[in-house]
């Protein structure tokens, strides 16, 4: 039973944590601006604050969406995990509270460990990942195998 609600399971996770992503990211590139998120990051201290707010918004969004979608999701899973980790860094010390509510690092931890969790997982069987590696391990199936001669 477990095994045949994985895939929904895998599924539910990818989109609602996508879609949190890319509301983040959104909110970064068209409510406030990329040049307000670059001033937001020079303030915060963030090195190459341009430079990192367009990093930040694209592993966002397009992060977000490839999880959404379950396409190269350890490299997806991975890109969003380093933002949450630099986030904890430059916003949210370990040094200071751990409940978000409090200004902690407890939400970006969760959104970081998350990333790497469904990044690994494959994804499911509805993720295009799985789709796209069943094609390729159904073709070489489907290839007689080869027979060296010895000489």
């Amino acid at each position: 039973m477990i095994t045949r609600l994985q895939p929904i399971g895998l599924l539910i996770g990818r989109v609602v944590l996508g879609v949190v992503f890319i509301a983040h990211g959104w909110q970064k590139f068209n409510v406030n601006g990329m040049e307000a998120t670059a001033q937001g990051f020079e303030g915060l201290g963030i090195p190459a604050p341009t430079l990192s707010a367009y990093f930040t918004v694209g592993a966002e969004i397009l992060g977000g969406s490839l999880l959404i979608v379950g396409a190269l999701l350890p490299l997806a899973g991975l890109w969003l995990a380093s933002v949450m980790l630099g986030a904890m860094y430059f916003v949210h010390p370990l040094s200071g509270a751990f409940f978000s509510q409090e200004g902690g690092y407890e939400y970006v931890l969760l959104l970081a460990a998350l990333s790497i969790a469904i990044g690994f997982s494959g994804g499911g069987a509805l993720a295009v990942d799985s789709l796209w590696l069943n094609k390729v391990g159904d073709k070489k199936a489907e290839e007689p195998a080869r027979v060296e001669s010895v000489a």
